[in-house]
């Protein structure tokens, strides 16, 4: 049985564009379609349209989708309404095409230890290396891929233990900017390898003077809500288990909230950052805050209390470390659940 998508493509070419922009096409398929013939369908319409004929990867829906992807179970999870752009789109040479010597210029680093078949291995993570959150907020991030082969090669290699270690800590972009968290469509599960490489060094302190001076400050820069019912607030809720988040939404919804949903709401804030990379955890928890703010949102429901505290504790810092208020009332599981009570 055929079915209809509505298509917004990524267009760009760096020789001869300056920005890059989007077209929007309509396009039927039939249920043994691939991603590959999604490509090739929006190229037949718009010879413009460039893409990788090897080594397939690309974003659709901020997901990291690679290889000849059925249609069928991209449409089941994303549904039919579908924005396709490169996986990186600042690394676009021409539309999904992307300047991807970075994932070998990488390995490099641990190219002097590694043996054919961590090579191999390394490779065979290309689209892991890719899809890697961090990339969204460092460019220069060493990728999850490289970190992943660090603790294969340490296994297998625990007589190099210390050399490889120094090759992936990097104070600015490498292990210490990693907040695991994979845009996978297939997602692949690396925690465990990322906290095993965290045991094995003494990430330095990045709190200083002026850090708890900001944080003292930081209660006094919260906004508060004063009203004793959510019905007719707009109200956007945080919490990175998207079951709970999803329950949390129908409450408010039932209690006559007007809930509003935005891009980072089950996504990491910075929490595990902090003492690590300040700088790059503010900027995390910013981003989620300005985007629920943005959203419309005048009220933010927090059911993570890790995440809450770390809101509540630096709101200074994160305030300043995006230049903009953020106007936004922070509440806790528990506030709200009186609330609805």
């Amino acid at each position: 049985m055929p079915y209809t998508l509505n298509i917004r493509a990524f267009f760009f070419n760096a020789k001869t564009d300056y920005l890059p922009y989007y077209k929007n096409f309509t396009l039927s398929f039939e249920e043994d379609a691939t991603l590959m013939n999604l490509l090739n369908a929006i190229q037949e319409k718009n010879e413009m349209f460039s893409f990788p004929q090897e080594k397939l990867l690309c974003k659709i829906n901020d997901i990291v989708i690679e290889g000849d992807k059925p249609l069928v179970e991209i449409v089941e999870r994303l549904g039919t309404n579908l924005q396709i752009d490169p996986v990186l789109s600042y690394r676009s040479n021409n539309g999904l095409i992307i300047n991807d010597e970075d994932f070998m210029q990488q390995f490099q680093k641990l190219a002097p230890y590694a043996t054919d078949e961590d090579k191999a291995f390394y490779q065979s993570l290309y689209g892991l290396h890719y899809a890697s959150e961090s990339f969204k907020f460092s460019h220069d991030y060493i990728g999850d891929a490289m970190l992943v082969l660090a603790d294969r090669m340490i296994e297998n290699q625990p007589e190099n233990k210390e050399v490889i270690l120094e090759a992936i800590l990097d104070p600015y972009d490498g292990l210490s900017a990693c907040e695991y968290e994979n845009n996978l469509f297939q997602a692949q599960d690396h925690t465990q390898a990322i906290e095993r490489l965290n045991a094995m060094v003494k990430h330095p302190s990045q709190t200083n003077f002026l850090e708890k001076v900001a944080t003292s400050l930081s209660k006094k820069a919260l906004h508060t809500f004063e009203k004793e019912s959510l019905e007719g607030i707009n109200v956007a809720c945080y919490n990175t288990d998207t079951d709970a988040l999803q329950k949390r939404k129908e409450a408010l919804t039932l209690a006559g909230a007007n809930v509003i949903s935005y891009p980072r709401e089950s996504k990491k804030c910075g929490v595990s950052l902090i003492g690590k990379q300040n700088t790059l955890a503010f900027l995390k928890a910013a981003t989620t805050l300005l985007e629920a703010l943005d959203s419309g949102a005048s009220v933010l429901v927090v059911d993570n209390q890790e995440a809450l505290e770390m809101f509540e504790n630096h709101f200074a810092s994160i305030q300043k470390r995006i230049g903009r208020e953020i106007p936004l009332a922070l509440l806790s599981s528990e506030a709200c659940d009186r609330l609805l009570s």
